[in-house]
This record gives C-alpha cells, structure tokens and sequence, in this order.
C-alpha cells in the first residue's frame, strides 16, 4: 500500500506528521506525570506544560519551511518550560528541532549551533565543580551535551553527508554532459568527414557526366563517334563514382568497427577501405583529360610511402582541385605534386573563364580542402595568382616520410 502524496519525502505534510506524532507523544508523557522539574513547585498547574509542548511541536512542523524560525520557536518555547520547570517531552522534542535545524538550515546556523552547544557544555561542566567543590560536578553539563551537543553533531554528520552526496550526483551529472558532449562532438566530426567524402565521391564524377551530357545535348550535328566517346567518359565516370560509393555504404554498415586509422599530426579517422592513393593520380588525370581538360603533371622529388591519411587528402585534394578546373576554367591545367623530406605538396594552376561561366558548384569544394589540409596540420591556399587560379596544399608527412 503507497502512502499518500502528502506523506510523500520532503513534503510540508510529512513535517506536520511528524509534528503531530511529537505532540501525541508529549501528551501521553504529561498523562503519565513524567516532568522532571529542576526546581519543583506544586503550585505550578501542570496544564501551564501544554502551550510550551504545542508551540515545540509548531516549531517541528516548521523545520524546512522556515528552520531560523523553528529553532526560534523552539528555543522560545523550551525557556517558557525551562521556566516553569522543565518538562520531559518538550525538552526531547527540542532535540528534534537542533538537529532539523543543522540538517535543513543555511551552513552559517549549524556552524553557529555548534560553537553555542559546545561551549554551553563546558560552561555548565565548570559550574558544576564550582557548585560542587569536586570533579564529579561535571555531571551538571551531562544534561546540555545530551539535549544540546549530541543533536547537533548528529545533524551536522547528515547536513555533510548529504552535502557531499549531492556534489557527487552534480559530479555525475557533469560527467554526463560532457560525455554528451564528446559523443556530439564525435558524430559532428563524423558527418563532416562523411559529407567531405560524398561531395568529392559524387560532385567530381557527376560533374563530368553533366558536362558530357551538356555537350552532347547542346552541340548540333555531333558524328557517332563524338557522341559515342561522350557517353564512355559518362559511363567511366559513373560507373567509378558508384563503385567509390558502394566502398563507403559498406563501410559504414561495418558493426561495432572503427575501420580506419589516426590521422597524422591527430585529426579525424580515416577508414582503411578507401583507397584511393595520390600514386593513383595518373587514373584520376586520364578521366579529366577525358572529360576535356587537357592536364600538364610534373612530379619533383622521388615518390614513396605516404600516411594513409595524408594519402587520401592528397588524392581529394587533386580530385577537386582539377574537377573545379574542368568545370570554370578554359580548358586547361597544370598539376605538380613535390615530394618533400617532411611533406608532400600539391599544386594545380589553371586560367580562369571570363564571366564565370560553367557549371554551378555551392563553395563546399574549396572549404572541403581547406578542412582535410587543417585536420592534418597542414597549409592550404586557393585563390587567383599571375592571372590563373592557383590551389596548393602543403600535407606534413614527417621527417624521412
């Protein structure tokens, strides 16, 4: 059977049940006559015991809606008694609202309770032997440790380990969010890698099937032979951008894999499926020149192994570099790859068309380069040059390649 709601951990009805449950006991002790008075009087009615008790029990009900005000209440309340004589209950039902006060107040009241119950102990240990005369006069300050200080450590004990409980759950909380947040970070990362991917897998080639088909639309009176070359340069070109795509489909259906490899000079990962090398580079050039850009290449330094990361930038960086030369530029293109000790640079130049005529492109080409050359620390420049639109990117390979 669930307790009611008003029952329920925090709530103002649990407080005054509790509240209510030391009024009831209070009264069954009063019922039962167990008031020990420090000064007894039998004039004293024991009816004048009942607003202290109530007034102690409002003051429980009180302790997280208003703790300053219970403890006032409280200490109020149990000077009337104290006054009176001193009753049982209302002294043990103060006890209650010392320690409600250290748990559910501001840190500065239990830090204040704490000073005032230890050194009325002490005080009340010292009075004690001067009454007394001897040691054993100690026993006067029992009473204030055991109504007093023991309450307030007890609570201070909770108040700490709550505290600390909290700042572990708000430790966990953070750690949370910043897995979150690297978890988003890392998926970013990822789809700028896969968009980088799939603008040169299908931009380059659909960029020389557009212009093949554009010439074969729109020049009249082309033999059988030119549009029969026309159509091999769509089908090769085609037919490569499926296969470089079904190579990433598969990839990524790939399970619980990474598939790839850190990047030099760190960076993002680059699977291990995609081969496409800067060695390949003299296919890329023979499908351009296909195409209808007519491409000088001039190699300088002596090829060897490169970081598969640096490889493939390499490779796409070509790619795009000569398919925006395909597609604004007049026709032609020098390209020029220079091995280096502790660095591989690629430069392709070509003239400009007047107008800006040529297919549309969206800028994603340039800012893809700009991308892979920063992952790898690496520099990259593109712009115009002597008249001629000039790409270069210089990739870190390290120190003896």
């Amino acid at each position: 059977m669930r307790p009611p709601p008003w029952l329920g951990s925090g709530a103002l009805g649990r407080d005054l049940a509790l509240a209510g449950a030391s009024l009831v006991g209070g009264l069954v002790l009063h019922a039962l006559g167990w008031q020990p008075q420090f000064r007894p009087d039998p004039v004293v009615p024991s009816a004048l015991f009942l607003p202290p008790l109530l007034a102690m029990c409002v003051a429980v009900g009180l302790r997280r809606v208003a703790p300053r005000g219970s403890l006032a209440t409280g200490t109020a309340a149990l000077a009337v008694d104290a006054a009176l004589g001193g009753s049982l209950g209302t002294i043990l039902i103060y006890t209650q609202v010392l320690y409600d006060a250290c748990v559910y107040g501001p840190p500065r009241l239990w830090r204040w309770l704490l000073r005032v119950t230890i050194g009325l102990s002490l005080i009340g240990a010292v009075v004690g032997v001067l009454v007394v005369g001897e040691w054993r006069g100690v026993a006067i300050g029992v009473p204030v440790v055991l109504a007093g200080l023991l309450p307030v450590l007890t609570g201070v004990s909770v108040r700490q380990y709550r505290d600390q409980a909290a700042a572990e759950r708000a430790r966990a909380e953070q750690t949370a969010r910043l897995v979150e947040l690297d978890r988003w970070q890392a998926v970013s990362a990822e789809r700028a890698r896969m968009a980088r991917e799939l603008h040169d897998v299908v931009a380059n080639h659909l960029s020389a099937v557009a212009i093949h088909a554009t010439a074969v639309l729109s020049v009249p009176g082309l033999d059988r032979d030119q549009v029969s070359s026309a159509l091999r340069v769509i089908r090769e070109s085609s037919v490569q951008g499926l296969a470089e795509m079904r190579q990433m489909i598969e990839l990524l259906r790939e399970p619980g894999t990474s598939g790839g490899r850190a990047l030099a000079g760190g960076g993002t990962v680059v699977p291990e499926a995609v081969t496409a090398r800067l060695a390949e580079a003299d296919g890329l050039v023979e499908r351009i020149q296909a195409a209808g850009l007519a491409v000088r290449v001039r190699t300088d330094g002596t090829p060897g192994p490169l970081p598969v990361g640096v490889d493939l930038a390499a490779y796409r960086i070509v790619q795009e570099s000569l398919t925006n030369a395909l597609k604004h530029g007049m026709g032609e293109a020098e390209l020029t790859i220079a091995y280096r000790p502790a660095e591989v640079v690629v430069t392709v130049e070509n003239p400009v068309r007047r107008g800006g005529a040529g297919l549309p492109g969206a800028g994603a080409g340039l800012i893809g380069m700009r991308e892979r050359a920063t992952l790898l620390a690496g520099r990259f420049t593109a712009g115009p040059r002597d008249g001629r639109w000039q790409v270069r990117a210089a990739l870190p390979i390290g120190e003896g390649g």
